[in-house]
Parts: structure tokens; sequence; C-alpha cells
């Protein structure tokens, strides 16, 4: 039986709602969301993909920044959102910013539909990561547009980017430069730290910024010290902005578990301050603020040498970005780490469980105390924050608690201090680019505090430089130009200030001589007139302000012999001289023709001796020396070659000749010492025959062998007359050796002697190219008539051969 097919019974799938529905349904929640009710995420209607994302990265509940705002931003207000440093305000822009292009479902064909504006390059770079992390189900793109990464990397993907998070620069760059940047439909305008965006350093970008950006557009600005200037206000465009100041009638401005204190330190006692504080807390993880660059460059390159035993690290503007961002990444990861830096980690960044900030260098206002101080109890956790002021900066407390802000004078134990200077001053002597660096840093702190707008607090003329610069391990104090310039200007200005009274002066003298003249009859009332002058000119000239130390207390006194000395104080301008310059000095040596590092020697006799190696000899070239010519004579050039070749020639043929004389006195001194060392081992031998062995015991030989033959005596006798011959002619010849020793001049027949004695190779005679061409037409010439011998005795041999 075959089998029977199965019928499967399908059922109908529930059709996904579209995407509008979904979309339409959240948006209708808008206007009923209640601030006062809502604490999580989940209790605002927001899309299944933030939520998804918040929740993966454990934001479930809002705070208060967030759950104001939040809302009134999904109804389309523009919104200025100030807060406390760590109460979340990334959040509080960067989901409305998700839910707007959801809603209107954008995608990459759109283009860029939300830009989000930032200070500082390493807050860029965090609010970009917190939103790839919420973001992560969405399909939008986001890109990181900020300076010292590749640019041509960033202008091929612009067009593709929605949310655009970027620092002013690099964004005008791309405004400026970049054809595929467009934001004709942008939606949304975030400015993180808007005051700060907003401020005289960002003034004139931001304004370009602005003038490019579509005027139809919804505008947040966020910040924990929030601008309410009308002005910056009005040049963005805002349309009934919504003020939301969560923490504006809290007790305090800061957060409250920031416990914060401050020090009256002396400017030398800083850096041993710092010192110990970090020797003191090697178990904590601290921010140290500087006020600049070179500041904190230097105190992290020494600190790095002396070895505190805790890890340090230096974030500052100078450094390449992926360097600043490998630091920023560092340290958030540490447990216990110091972080030099400068402002640039004062705004925005959350660096985890930080405990202690250290301000060295008094912040410029309130808020940027209250940004540097931020950088600890953040999110409802604790820290504390240590303020260093110097004791003309005492006044910056009362600002601060004007504004707020608890903090209470602490008082440093000089018994714990460990000051580092003698270390320094070492470091720095053996490292000459430390040492530059510790020059930079001084000078640029005291320039800092010139160029603050607080006068009241920042007082440059109240510092010690002098003890500062020691204090920084350099024995001798960098001169500070900028300082003597304002010192000149003050001078002068105060020169022609007494300049003008003097002229007043003297016009009220002239009408006090007119009224004289009028009035002749009367006169006790000249005398009156008499008696002010010679008062005013005792008043108007008694300069005892001025540094001089001669001054003229009557002008009206007749002096004939005396010239007048306030000539030059009347005439300021003729007083002033040119700053020497090194390049007029030098110009000045040349015009006198003085030749830098040159040393003359003379004789006995009081000339000049002349170094031939250095100096020109001959007279022709001398004479064209001083000769000032345009271009080069080259017939006399010539000619003083020529002329010098002579000299050198000269010189040459001498240094032969002293060589020559060097190697025979070498000669005949090895000679005279072999001589002797042969005489003393005669005298040695001689010795050692006179001192033989006694041989009387011996038989005699007679009467063993018996008498010997004439002829035997005869040959014995010859033998030993030859050997005594020999003896005389080796003692004569040692007894000439050894005058020849003494004597300076030898005679013919020892230097024939010596010569067959000492082998010396045949000195090779030089030949011309024409002596040589004559001998190689010889050896052709013999070498071709041989060759026809051997022609001749071959063939005679083939023929005999053949026969």
């Amino acid at each position: 039986m075959p089998k029977k097919k199965q019928i499967k019974a399908y059922t109908k799938k529930k059709k996904h709602q579209p995407e509008t529905k979904i979309i339409t349904e959240i948006q209708s929640k808008y206007d009923s969301i209640d601030e006062t009710k809502a604490t999580k995420f989940t209790d605002l209607p927001l899309s299944s993909r933030t939520l998804k994302g918040l929740s993966e990265n454990n934001y479930t509940e809002m705070t208060d920044i967030q759950r104001q705002s939040i809302g009134l931003a999904l109804r389309g207000n523009d919104i200025l959102g100030a807060a406390k440093t760590g109460s979340g305000k990334t959040l509080a822009f960067l989901v409305p910013v998700l839910e707007i292009l959801y809603c209107k479902q954008w995608t990459r064909l759109d283009g860029l539909g939300a830009l989000i504006i930032t200070p500082t390059r390493e807050l860029a770079y965090q609010i970009y990561e917190t939103l790839r992390k919420i973001g992560q189900h969405h399909d939008i793109s986001a890109g990181l547009i900020i300076g010292g990464k590749d640019l041509k990397f960033e202008k091929k993907r612009m067009d593709q980017c929605n949310i655009v998070i970027c620092t002013p620069g690099r964004l005008l760059q791309h405004m400026d430069e970049n054809p595929l940047f467009d934001c004709v439909n942008m939606q949304v305008l975030v400015l993180d730290e808007a005051d700060r965006c907003l401020d005289m350093g960002f003034e004139q970008t931001m304004n370009s910024i602005i003038e490019n950006l579509p005027p139809k557009r919804q505008t947040l600005l966020f910040s924990a010290t929030q601008t309410k200037s009308v002005r910056d206000l009005a040049r963005l465009s805002l349309k009934d902005p919504m003020y939301i100041s969560v923490h504006e009638h809290a007790k305090h401005t800061t957060p409250e578990g920031l416990q914060q204190s401050y020090v009256i330190c002396t400017v030398e006692d800083k850096m041993s301050m710092i010192w110990s504080f970090i020797r003191n807390h090697l178990k904590q993880k601290t921010i140290v603020f500087f006020s600049s660059c070179k500041q904190v460059k230097y105190v992290y390159e020494v600190f790095c040498r002396l070895r505190p035993g805790i890890s340090l690290l230096a974030l500052y503007g100078t450094l390449h970005q992926l360097r600043r961002m490998e630091i920023y990444e560092m340290f958030c990861k540490k447990q216990f780490a110091v972080l030099f830096a400068t402002d640039i980690a004062a705004r925005g960044l959350d660096f985890p469980a930080v405990n202690w900030v250290v301000q060295m260098d008094c912040p410029e206002d309130v808020n940027a105390y209250i940004h540097r101080a931020g950088r600890t109890a953040r999110f409802q956790s604790g820290g504390e924050s240590l303020l260093v002021l110097l004791p003309s900066e005492e006044k910056m407390v009362e600002k601060l608690i004007e504004r707020k802000i608890p903090i209470n004078m602490i008082k440093i134990n000089p018994s714990k201090l460990q000051s580092p200077q003698r270390k320094m001053e070492a470091l720095l002597a053996r490292d000459v680019q430390l040492k530059e660096s510790a020059q930079r840093a001084f000078k640029t702190y005291i320039k800092s505090i010139f160029l603050m707008k607080d006068k009241e607090v920042f007082n440059v003329h109240a510092l010690n430089t002098d003890a500062y610069a020691r204090s920084l391990g350099l024995a001798i104090p960098p001169r500070i130009r900028f300082l003597q310039r304002m010192d000149q200007k003050r001078q002068s200005s105060n020169k022609n200030t007494e300049n003008k009274e003097q002229a007043i002066l003297n016009n009220m003298y002239t009408d006090a001589n007119e009224e004289i003249s009028s009035h002749s009859d009367d006169n006790d009332y000249r005398q009156n007139i008499q008696s002010q002058k010679t008062n005013t000119n005792d008043f108007a000239f008694d300069n005892s302000d001025d540094d001089d130390i001669l001054t003229i207390k009557r002008k009206n006194i007749d002096i004939d012999d005396i010239p007048d000395i306030t000539s030059k104080e009347e005439n300021p301008s003729s007083s002033k001289q040119k700053a020497v310059t090194k390049a007029a000095v030098a110009k000045k040596i040349l015009r006198k023709k003085i030749v830098p590092n040159k040393k003359t020697t003379f004789d006995e006799e009081g000339e000049e001796v002349l170094d031939p190696t250095k100096v020109k000899i001959s007279e022709l070239a001398r004479k064209y020396e001083t000769e000032v010519d345009s271009g080069i004579n080259i017939e006399l050039a010539k000619q003083i070659l020529r002329e010098e070749d002579k000299f050198d020639k000269q010189r040459f043929r001498e240094k032969i000749k002293e060589k020559h004389k060097e190697e025979k006195r070498k000669l005949k001194a090895s000679k005279s010492k072999a001589n002797k060392d042969e005489v003393s081992n005669q005298e040695d031998v001689s010795e050692s025959e006179d001192s033989g062995p006694d041989l009387a015991w011996l038989p005699d030989p007679d009467k063993i062998y018996g008498k010997q033959d004439e002829e035997e005596e005869v040959s014995n006798a010859s033998l030993e007359e030859d050997s005594n011959v020999n003896s005389e002619e080796d003692s004569n010849a040692s007894s000439e050796v050894s005058n020849v020793g003494s004597e300076e001049v030898c005679d013919s027949s020892s230097e024939d002697e010596e010569e067959s004695k000492i082998h010396r190779p045949p000195k090779r005679k030089l030949l011309t190219q024409k002596e040589y061409k004559k001998i190689r037409k010889k050896q052709k010439t013999i070498s071709d008539t041989d060759n026809k011998h051997l022609r001749a005795d071959e063939e005679l041999a083939l023929q005999l051969l053949q026969n």
C-alpha cells in the first residue's frame, strides 16, 4: 500500500509591526512624560534598540540632569543644561540624539544628522566611545573627527557619517577643504562644555562654524558652568531655550562627596611639597594640574629620574594625538598612578576612581577650579581636592566662597617635607637637555602668571624668581626678557609723564613772569610770585623717585662752568640707546678686521714667526690677501701658487734631510750599543776562562800516551798563531768600531766595512718618460731579433725532418 502523503498544516506567523507604527507610538508618548515620577530609562518612551544598549552597559537609573533634560529634548526644545561635574551629562544629550535620528529613520544616504562639538580631543574620544556602547544596535554610523589623526582617511568617509563628534579646529578645516562635507540636512547641534567652546579661545572658529550650519535645527548646550551670556546665545540663534539647572539651588556648587582644602605655600617650596605629597600617597590615584605644557613635561621627566615608587604619566597638548589617547587609556586602567596634566584634562574627562586632585598652580578663575576639582568625586563617590596657593594669591579663596564652594585651610608639617633640590641639581648638571627643559618650565610659569586676566590674584612682581629657579634645580636663573621689556616701557612712560609735568610748570612760570611785568609797581606782589616760583622749582625737580644718584634740586641757579645736566632729562629720546645685539657686535668686529682665535708667536729678535701650514709666506700672496677686489684673478692666483710651491718644496727637502739625519743617528746609536755588548761578552768570556776549573789533579798525557811527533807540534803551533792573529784582528776591529761611535765624521775605510756588514737595497734611479720609452724600444728590438733566430732554426729543423 503506498503511503499517503502527510499534509502539513501551516500556521500564519504574526507579522512584525512596521517601523513607522512603532515610531508613531513612541512619539505619541513624548507629551505624557512626567519628569518627577521617571527614575529609570525604561520609564521613558525610548526605542527598544536604545534601551537594549543602555541595559547592556549597566545604565539603568537616571541622574537628575538626565531625567529633566531627555524628555524636553525629545519634544524638540533647545536646552541649556547645567549640572555638577560627574552628574551624567553625556547620556543626557546622546540618548536624545539617537532617538531623534531613529524616529526620522535616518540612513547613511541622508548624510550628517547630528553634530557634537567638544573643546578637547580626549573628551571627544570619550563621547565617541560612550556612543559606540549605547548605540551599537542602531543602524547609524558615527565618526570621530579630531586633530592629530589621518586627515585623508577622514575626508573620504565624511559623507558616510550620520553623527560627527569633533573639535572646532578640525571641523572648520573639513568645512573649508572637504567637498564631501555637507550639513544641509543637519537636525541636532550639541555643544558639550559649551562655555569653553564659546569663550575667547574658540570665538572666531565657532563663529565661522555657526555661519555654515543650517538655521533650522535643535541646539543642546551642556556644561558644569553654563554660559548665560546673551551675546553667546544670540550667536547660536536659540529659539525659546529651556534652562535646566539641576543644582542651582543646592547648598554647594561642587559635589557633596568632594572634600576641598587649600594650602598657602611659597614658590620655592612647591617642588618639595608635590614630591613629599606623592611619596606619602603611593597607594592612591592622583591628578596633578599645572598651568603650562612645559612645566608638566619637566616635572614628569625629573620625577621619572628621581623614582618616587609609583607609576607616573603626563598628559599635555604638545604630545602626538595617538600618544595622548594611549596615556588616557593607561591612566583609566591603572589602580595607583600619578597623572601630571594641563587644563586639557580638566573638562569632561571621566577617570574612574580618582582619589586626589592637586592643583599646583592657581586656576585662572572659579570655573576652571570647579572643572579641575570635578575629576574626582564622580557619580556619588568620594574624593579629595587640594589647591596650592602663593601668599599673593590668597584672594582666590574669597572668590571660591562667594560661589558656594566649601574650602578649608590646612597647614603643612615642615618636618614631613622632603626636598629633592640637591638631586635635581645633580641631574641638571649631567643632562643638558633636562636643564633646557627646566629653563623653559621656569619661563612659561612666570609668563602664564603675567598673562592672567585677574590682576587682583596674580602678581608677577610678587614672585621670588631666583628662589623658584633654584627649587627647579637651576644654579643660575634664566633671563626673563618680556619682564625686562615691560620695565623699560614703564620707565620710558614715567619719563614722558615727568617731561609733560615740567612743560606745564614752565608754562606756569612764563605766565607768572608776564603778570610780574604788568604789576611792576607792586613790589610785594612781585616778591610773592618769586617766592612761589622758587617753591615750585624745589618741588618740581626733586626726582627722589628716580634711580639716579645725582639730582638737581634747583634749575634757576646760574652756573657757568658746569654744563647743563638736565638736557638729557629734558630730551629722553637723545638718552635712548639702541640695544646691542650679537649681530651688531659681529659686524663691528668684521669692520675692524680682527681675526678671532688667532695666535701670533715671535722669535728672540721680536719678529713674527710665520706658520707656513696656516699662513701664506710669499709677498705676492700677502698683497693679494690684503687687496679687496671683486671676483678672482686667475692669472695672479696661478703666480701665487707657483711662489708658494717653492716654499713648500724647500720645506719638503728640509724634512727629508732631517729624516735621513735621524735615521743615521739611530743607526750609529744601535751599532755603538751592539759593539759595547760584544766587548762586554768577550770580557765575560775571558773572565770565565781565567776563572775556569783547576785541572792540576789530572795526570800528565805524555806519560800515558807518549810524546807526539814534530809535525803535529808544528801544526798545533800554527793553529795557535792563527788563533792569536784572529784575536788581535778582532780586538783592532772592535777598537775601530768604538772609535766610530765616539767620532762625528767616519773614515772611508770604516764606512766600507760598515756597508759590507749592513745590507742596504740599491737606490732605484728615477726615470723620465723619454728614458723609459727608449728602454722599452730596445727591449722590443732584442725580442724581435730573438724571435727571428728562433723562426730560422725551426724552419731548418722542419726541412731536415722532411728530408
